[in-house]
């Protein structure tokens, strides 16, 4: 049985809204959200989706859970952004592509597809316009994508290199300051290592290998992907060496982050 309609229901009186307000909203008209609340129609994807966007609650939940037992402080709870499935138990949508013996392939996210990326990750029409490669070393057993990536914030990672990550569904297990692919509704895709600050701030902190980079913190909610960082690819040889006044630049860099830890501390 799904709880759809009932849920519908529930969380638009909780945000005391109208059905004409919120099917302005969610771009709808009156008369087809009135048939979602009342069972008669159902929603596409791409509308529940919207949905799920709109009200922050995760699609399983939207279809499974009897919202309108829970409580308003709950409920409210949830509109603030809290209602985040780090391991993966709910529905977590992850569009994909397959061969014709049904193996999952490996797609890769070009230049030109990267900033329209956080708007069709889940849009099985659009991962199915990816170009595909074939990477064989890879675990089969695993969901790989390629990214690519620019700027020199994540060396020995150069600039304009393709990033190859398996995709992780449960999030409660980051390994703290390894790399991960990460794409966030603002940033897009980024490559960083993570410092899992998830359960006492509701946070995770990116860090860069280039300490001239600052770190920065994403909340959880503001979080679409996390893909493990596996290879890379790239037709540049990655410099290790350092000049004197580019090791004498780092160390001061190092020295004001240490700095600023000893003042947290106090």
């Amino acid at each position: 049985m799904s709880y759809f309609k009932l849920n519908l229901k529930t969380l638009r009186k909780h945000k005391s809204l109208s059905q004409s307000a919120l099917s302005d909203e969610l771009s709808l008209t009156r008369s087809t959200l009135s048939a979602y609340e009342n069972g008669s129609a159902e929603p596409n994807f791409k509308t529940l989706m919207r949905i799920s966007d709109f009200f922050k609650v995760n699609i399983d939940r939207l279809l499974r859970q009897d919202m309108s037992k829970l409580t308003d402080l709950e409920l409210k709870k949830i509109e603030e952004g809290y209602d985040v499935d780090l391991r993966g138990k709910h529905l977590r949508i992850l569009a994909t592509t397959v061969d014709h013996d049904n193996n999952e392939q490996i797609e890769l996210v070009p230049t030109e597809a990267k900033a329209g990326y956080t708007a069709g990750y889940s849009d099985p029409e659009f991962i199915s316009e990816l170009p595909r490669l074939s990477l064989p070393f890879l675990d089969q057993n695993r969901k790989h994508r390629v990214f690519p990536i620019s700027g020199d914030s994540m060396p020995p990672i150069p600039h304009g290199s393709l990033v190859i990550g398996e995709y992780l569904d449960d999030w409660s297990q980051l390994n703290e300051r390894q790399p991960y692919i990460v794409v966030t509704r603002e940033d897009g895709i980024v490559l960083k290592n993570i410092v899992d600050r998830v359960t006492k701030d509701g946070v995770l902190e990116l860090h860069s290998t280039n300490p001239e980079y600052e770190s920065y913190e994403v909340h959880i909610k503001d979080v679409l992907e996390i893909w493990r960082f596996v290879h890379f690819i790239s037709k540049d040889i990655p410099d290790h060496n350092l000049n004197n006044a580019e090791l004498s630049k780092q160390v001061s860099l190092l020295q004001r982050d240490v700095r600023k830890l000893m003042d947290k501390e106090k």
